[in-house]
């Protein structure tokens, strides 16, 4: 298996330890070219957002389809170097839910984001914080979390199936989980400030995105790095915040941001920051 030179001046990394398409093939990665491929790929859907105010759903811009860059880019990558089987390797992962081989994984897959919302949604109650009466029908939550995990493949095909392994190989589970979630941090912020979202909750939003990317890495680690439960994972924040208690209306950032907090601090005092996953090998 062939090593890539590391660069020390290099921002996120290179590293032949994994395949470019998730194992079938020792190729390096540049998590560099990934990131500054994205970002290029997402300019247009920021300049529609700037000149129009169409939303694809409440409280949902339309450069939000940017989420589908991150897939884009891989692909690219991946055709580049392995082409039409490289490709396609990579987007076998989407479903790659064999990998998971301890399924009690799927709980805090399906649940842990849901139950933070909630406990969010009692704090605010016990503070006697606004909230509007809650507004849930089963068919249109449904819908959103087939939309929602669509989208959260467009993006976890790139930042868990592409660009997560050079970096853990690099920095480390949560030096990766630190950069990435800082990477997608500085992505969203043109849609964040398109969407009139004050300084203050951009701040505290910078936390909730850290520690969900935290949260992200760690899933992955522990489900044989199935990237189909990294985008699972991230179709639950988009519907928790969405359905909570209309449209993410009156979701309190700050609270929920220090509670994930909370949850980071355990999991990385827990499952150890090299790996995320105890003694399991990265």
């Amino acid at each position: 298996m062939r090593s890539a030179v590391k660069s020390p001046a290099a921002v996120l990394g290179r590293t032949g330890d994994e395949s470019v398409a998730g194992d079938s093939a020792a190729r390096p990665r540049s998590a560099l070219k990934f990131v500054l491929l994205v970002f290029a790929l997402s300019v247009p859907f920021w300049l529609i957002g700037g000149v129009t105010d169409l939303q694809l759903m409440p409280g949902l811009s339309v450069s939000a389809l940017m989420g589908f860059c991150p897939m884009v880019a891989a692909l690219i990558l991946v055709y580049r170097d392995g082409g039409v089987a490289g490709a396609r390797a990579l987007l076998i992962r989407s479903f790659d839910f064999k990998r998971i081989k301890s399924k009690r994984w799927l709980v805090p897959v399906l649940f842990l984001l849901p139950v933070v919302s909630l406990v969010v949604y009692e704090l605010m109650r016990l503070m006697n914080l606004p909230l509007p009466a809650a507004q849930f029908h089963l068919f249109t939550a449904l819908l959103m979390f087939t939309a929602f995990f669509v989208e959260a493949l467009g993006e976890e095909l790139g930042w868990s199936g592409y660009a997560l392994e050079p970096m853990q190989a690099r920095w480390g589970a949560l030096g990766a989980s630190a950069l990435l979630g800082l990477v997608g941090i500085a992505w969203h912020l043109t849609p964040l400030l398109q969407m009139g979202r004050t300084p203050t909750w951009i701040a505290w939003w910078c936390v909730y995105a850290l520690t969900f990317r935290i949260f992200t890495v760690w899933l992955y680690n522990n489900t044989g790095k199935s990237v189909f439960a990294a985008a699972l994972f991230h179709a639950t924040l988009n519907l928790a915040y969405l359905l909570f208690p209309v449209y993410g209306s009156h979701f309190d950032m700050r609270l929920a941001a220090l509670v994930m907090a909370c949850i980071a601090v355990i999991i990385i005092m827990v499952w150890g920051s090299k790996t995320l996953a105890g003694r399991a090998n990265i």
